[in-house]
C-alpha cells in the first residue's frame, strides 16, 4: 500500500506547529531543503509529510532587542552579510557562513538549516543502493558501525560550520513549542553526541532565532578543512574566542558525533588546552581524509587561531 504523499505551507508558525503534530511520527521541516531533501533522496530521511515553513514571515527578521541581537532562522546564509550589525558585532560568523557549501546554495540554505544540519558518514551518506552493497550500519538499522567495528556506539560526525562560531559567541535558541510557548535554550545543549540522534530537540519544535549578545567584545577566529573549497561539508572546523576577560573557548566540529567544546583563561597554558581538545575529540576513520591527518591539522589550526587572537 503506497503511502500518501503530503506538502503543505503554513503561513504562520503556529499553522505549522499544529500539523506537525498531527504527522508527529512521520514529517518533516523544509526550508532550504540543502539537508533534508538530499537524504530524502539518498533513502537516509523518510517522510510522507514536508512542512514548507519559508511562508513564515517572522523567521525571517533580524532585529535588535535591548542588549541582543535575533536573527531569525529562515535567514539564508548568503544574507548574513548584508545586515550591517552582524557584519559589525561578528565578522566570524560571516566568515563561517561564507564558508558553507558554494555560492549557489549559500543562497538557498538558512542558519537555522545549517545550525541542525543532520551528522555525516563517509559509510552512510551514499546511495540506498552502495549503503546495502557495503552493509547496513548502526545509523540505517544495522548492527554494527562500518568506521570503527564498534557495535554500541554511532560515530557520524557533526558538521555545522556556523554552530562552533555562534557556541564560542555564547548563542542561544529560541524555539517555538506545539504547546504555543516559546522556550530559549543554549545552542550548545542540543546536541547529544549521539551519532544515530545527534540532537535533543522535541520532534515538532521549531527553531524561531538564534539569539546573541551585542557589544561583548569577543574575538572569534574559525578555519575550515575540506577536500575542496566549495560543496564538500567539513572534515575540520575549528572556532577559538578571546573576550575582554580573557576567557576563551574553542570549539571544534568534524571530528565528534557532537561539537567539542573546551574553556579556560589565558594564562600560558595554550598548549594544555590544545591537548585537551585533541583527547576529547573522538576522531574515527569516517571521512576523506585520515584520522591522523585531522588531527595534525587540529592541532595546526588551533595553534595558528591563538596566534592571531593573541597578536
Amino acid at each position: 500500500m503506497t503511502t500518501e504523499k503530503i506538502y503543505v505551507k503554513p503561513k504562520t508558525i503556529g499553522e505549522a506547529a499544529r500539523i506537525a503534530s498531527e504527522h508527529a511520527d512521520d514529517f518533516c521541516y523544509v526550508a532550504g531543503g540543502t539537508d533534508v531533501l538530499v537524504n530524502k533522496f539518498q533513502g537516509n530521511k523518510e517522510c510522507s509529510c514536508l512542512i514548507d515553513i519559508t511562508g513564515i514571515a517572522e523567521l525571517k527578521e533580524v532585529s535588535v532587542i535591548g542588549r541582543y541581537l535575533k536573527i531569525g532562522a529562515l535567514i539564508r546564509l548568503d544574507e548574513l552579510k548584508k545586515h550591517q550589525i552582524i557584519a559589525g558585532e561578528y565578522p566570524s560568523l560571516i566568515a563561517a557562513a561564507q564558508e558553507v557549501a558554494s555560492p549557489m546554495l549559500r543562497k538557498t540554505a538558512t542558519i537555522g538549516g545549517n545550525i541542525l544540519c543532520e551528522n555525516r558518514c563517509s559509510f552512510y551518506n551514499q546511495s540506498e543502493w552502495w549503503r546495502e552493497a557495503v552493509g547496513y550500519c548502526l545509523k540505517c538499522d544495522g548492527d554494527v558501525c562500518i568506521a570503527t567495528g564498534g557495535k554500541k556506539a554511532c560515530f557520524s560526525k557533526f558538521v555545522s560550520d556556523t554552530a562552533p562560531v555562534l557556541i564560542c559567541a555564547g548563542a542561544k535558541l529560541e524555539l517555538y513549542n506545539t504547546d504555543g510557548i516559546s522556550s530559549v535554550v543554549d545552542l550548545e545543549t542540543i546536541y547529544t553526541g549521539d551519532g544515530i540522534k545527534p540532537r535533543n530537540l522535541p520532534v515538532t519544535a521549531i527553531l524561531k532565532s538564534v539569539i546573541l549578545p551585542i557589544g561583548n567584545e569577543c574575538r572569534i577566529v574559525f578555519k575550515k578543512l575540506r577536500p575542496r573549497e566549495a560543496v564538500d561539508f567539513t572534515s575540520l572546523t575549528t572556532a577559538v574566542s578571546l573576550n575582554k576577560d580573557g576567557k576563551i573557548k574553542i570549539v571544534i566540529g568534524g571530528v565528534d558525533p557532537k561539537p567539542v567544546i573546551i574553556e579556560g583563561v589565558i594564562d600560558g597554558k595554550i598548549e594544555d588546552y590544545i591537548k585537551k581538545a585533541l583527547s576529547r575529540s573522538r576522531v574515527v576513520d569516517n571521512d576523506y581524509y585520515s584520522r591522523k591527518y585531522r588531527r595534525e591539522m587540529m592541532h595546526l589550526f588551533l595553534e595558528q587561531s591563538f596566534e592571531e587572537l593573541l597578536k
